[in-house]
């Protein structure tokens, strides 16, 4: 698979692979961790590098469940994980801590369970409102002098906490939802990202799920699905969005590919410097979503791709939409 550089710096496979479904908050997650683990190792074989993990997913266990898949094969890997939606110091269940103290005790946890000396690329996982951007990337800047990671990277940042971070220190990647259905980074985030020569990370690059045509009802989903609660997955919204979904299967149908794959394709074509994650737990979707990364749309298929109709209802609940800047 062809690689491309973050941020000018931190090379990585053309999509990644998104582990969080094989832990945490979809159905299904944890139920057969040795298929994760083939899916992981899978990944590799293939030239996906880029593995996505994050200390709150499980909250841990997917950490713990990379590092045993990786064991063995980590310099194949670019290893990524996120901080800061789990307190280290004190403060309340779902609390956003970014504080420096805690930082520095997130990552010494993250390196034990991902059983490596380093992590290729940290994030913030939400901007904590309560602790300066300069403060959390001063600590990290320490932990990249240290040899404990060697990349910072921001998730759902806006553009000025963008700016301010990049001012303390050089920031690889941004890692935001971006989609079909989801472009809210295009007007503005994107145009400082490359101003600046910052990577984008798209994380559901695939709708969760909804993209790849394979969702048509949600009483498959069992109690713990966090697309439960998703607006998008409710209600009025699930039925508008299910047409919505033809419209992509359509499209793809006439390419002769996957719904996933022209999905991919389209978020691959908005720019090198970009970067899906789509998430799986097996091998078989992995290998799907790989084969976009040697899909060419054709101008007629990317005009019709643009038009799409907006999906109904946002993209996180209402308390996800508040972690996130705009």
């Amino acid at each position: 698979m062809k690689n491309v550089k973050l941020g000018g710096r931190l090379e990585v496979s053309r999509l990644g692979l998104g582990t969080m479904g094989m832990s945490f908050a979809y159905t299904g997650a944890g139920s057969d961790d040795a298929e994760s683990v083939r899916t992981i190792h899978r990944a590799l074989d293939l030239g996906v590098t880029l593995i996505d993990t994050a200390e709150v997913y499980g909250p841990y266990r997917n950490e713990e469940l990379v590092g045993r898949a990786l064991r063995g094969r980590r310099d194949e890997a670019v290893l990524a994980t996120k901080f800061g939606m789990i307190s280290h110091t004190g403060r309340d269940a779902g609390v956003l801590d970014s504080s420096p103290a805690s930082v520095r005790a997130a990552v010494d946890g993250s390196l034990s369970r991902l059983g490596t000396d380093y992590i290729d690329l940290y994030y913030q996982h939400r901007v904590d409102p309560a602790t300066p951007i300069e403060d959390t990337v001063g600590a990290l800047a320490d932990l990249v002098a240290a040899g404990k990671i060697r990349h910072i990277g921001l998730s759902e940042a806006g553009p000025n906490t963008i700016r301010r971070a990049h001012a303390i220190h050089p920031i690889t990647a941004l890692q935001s939802e971006y989609s079909l259905w989801t472009r809210d980074p295009e007007p503005e985030t994107l145009p400082v990202l490359r101003e600046l020569g910052i990577g984008f990370v798209a994380y559901s690059p695939l709708g969760r799920g909804f993209l790849t045509g394979t969702i048509h009802s949600t009483d498959d989903f069992d109690a713990t699905d966090n697309r439960k609660s998703n607006p998008r997955f409710t209600g009025d919204n699930f039925t508008t969005n299910l047409r919505l979904a033809e419209e992509v299967r359509q499209i793809a149908t006439d390419a002769g590919v996957t719904p996933a794959q022209i999905a991919l394709a389209w978020l691959l074509s908005r720019g090198d410097d970009i970067v899906p994650i789509p998430g799986t737990k097996r091998v078989s979707r992995l290998e799907e979503n790989a084969a976009a990364a040697d899909l060419t749309l054709t101008p007629e298929q990317l005009t019709r791709l643009d038009s799409l109709t907006p999906p109904a209802g946002d993209h996180h609940n209402e308390a996800q939409m508040r972690m996130i800047e705009r």
